[in-house]
């Protein structure tokens, strides 16, 4: 077990709710979100860089994602000090938080998920045509190469807003990961996903929230897996790719807030 936490941005107080980035970046990408729980309370906010992303260092233990997910599993009970917490997973911290909860689900009041991964093998993901739907030319040109070759990579809306957002939330944390952690994990991107058939017992608020045109993760797949949870909530956003809270912040706001509201009632009924 990981006795030592991940470096982790913590704001608030109340359930801790951890929130797991996915592949490649670091947690700011979620930082913007936290005004939706700020304004509601009743959560501390906990979060966290996986090793080797961001501020907490590579791990030499994490040689693939099956390790990685025992690592976020010990710092979810870390953080959580053994009682109850709820997640927020987005891409491969999707994957995460649905093991980590597997094994914990009396203790997991909520999960909601951010174009969230449900098969680590890419050759089994139902996925859309590479689209881009609307292009800012002039936007991108007042960005240097690496900027705009990083934006691109995934954006579906390419526009100065979304590209802003993009280099404030997305980009740091693309050059802040370890490239030996990066290469390590990429080479080994496999995890055995039997933890998916328990959540017919799994009595707490889930959403999932898919981008249309997201051809990293697709949406079908995590369709056919909301089935499985007896309170999913499921939302597919037209123009919005994989880094959906960038092309439609105010609408995964809205979700994440009825979501989180979801999970504080039910809190005070217990």
């Amino acid at each position: 077990m990981s006795t030592r936490p991940g470096f982790a941005i913590r704001r608030g107080q109340g359930l801790p709710l951890i929130f797991l980035h996915g592949f490649g970046v670091d947690h700011r990408i979620f930082i913007e979100l936290d005004q939706v729980f700020d304004r509601i309370g009743g959560f501390e906010r906990i979060y966290l860089d996986q090793p080797g992303f961001g501020r907490t260092p590579p791990d030499p233990g994490v040689e693939n994602p099956a390790d990685l997910a025992s690592w976020v599993d010990d710092q979810v009970d870390i953080f959580s000090q053994g009682g109850p917490f709820a997640l927020v997973g987005n891409s491969m911290g999707g994957l995460m938080a649905r093991h980590a909860a597997a094994s914990r689900l009396s203790r997991c009041l909520g999960m909601a998920f951010l174009a969230p991964v449900v098969h680590p093998d890419r050759t089994r993901r139902t996925l859309p045509p590479r689209q881009v739907l609307t292009r800012d030319d002039q936007a991108l040109a007042a960005v240097d190469e690496s900027t705009r070759s990083a934006y691109q990579e995934m954006a579906v809306v390419e526009s100065r807003e979304h590209l802003e957002a993009f280099v404030r939330t997305v980009l740091p944390g693309i050059r802040a990961a370890d490239p030996d952690t990066v290469a390590r994990l990429s080479g080994a991107y496999e995890l055995d996903t039997d933890f998916d058939q328990v959540w017919s017992t799994f009595i707490s608020p889930t959403l999932f929230i898919c981008g249309r045109q997201d051809e990293r993760v697709g949406y079908r797949d995590q369709f056919d897996l909301v089935e499985r949870f007896p309170r999913g909530s499921y939302a597919v956003l037209n123009r919005a790719g994989h880094n959906l809270q960038l092309e439609q912040p105010e609408v995964v706001a809205t979700l994440l807030e009825g979501w989180a509201r979801q999970v504080l009632a039910d809190m005070a009924l217990s």
